[in-house]
């Protein structure tokens, strides 16, 4: 009976390890997180220049946002929320949407992008960590992080669906 529970004990523990490793190993670094947020920057510029000029009022529906809107919104929100939980401060810069160009637009998104690298590369390790109400939810700051990237993919795939409404072909996807 002894051997059995020292046998048990030991399994249990090893598959503790196994998972805590797992665990560990499966989360993504800040330099990982930072190189897929230039990906999500450049895919999302290359979306919008993919647009034809004709189609960046276009809505799938008159409720929805147009594609500009949706690309406008992507880089609003990283913003915004940079500025409310990532400890950012003014960007110092702005954009009227209404009289923007695509040029103008496409330097906006690039501005609000980098806007959040700097915001996110100056927290600190405890500031990450830091846990706080985002939305209702306890989260950290890192998956406030995780959030805006997922923000901006799924806004950037209604902005496809657009394109290829619009017989635009999108730019190809890039993982890494």
């Amino acid at each position: 009976m002894e051997k059995s529970i020292k046998t048990f004990s030991g399994s249990l523990l090893l598959a503790i390890f196994m998972m805590v490793a797992s665990a560990a190993t499966a989360q993504t670094t800040m330099d990982e997180f930072m190189s897929k947020w230039q990906n999500s920057k450049q895919f999302t510029i290359d979306v919008l220049n993919k647009m034809p000029d004709s189609g960046m009022d276009y809505k799938t529906d008159p409720a929805a946002m147009s594609f500009k809107e949706q690309i406008h919104h992507i880089g609003n929100a990283i913003v915004g929320i940079s500025q409310g939980f990532l400890k950012g401060g003014d960007p110092g810069f702005t954009i009227d949407l209404a009289t923007a160009s695509k040029a103008d637009l496409a330097a906006y998104v690039a501005k609000c992008y980098d806007y959040g690298t700097a915001t996110m590369k100056a927290l600190s390790d405890a500031d990450a960590a830091e846990s706080m109400d985002v939305f209702g939810n306890t989260v950290t700051r890192r998956q406030v992080m995780a959030l805006l990237m997922d923000h901006s993919t799924h806004h950037r795939g209604s902005a496809i669906a657009y394109l290829r409404v619009q017989g635009a072909e999108p730019p190809a996807f890039v993982g890494f």
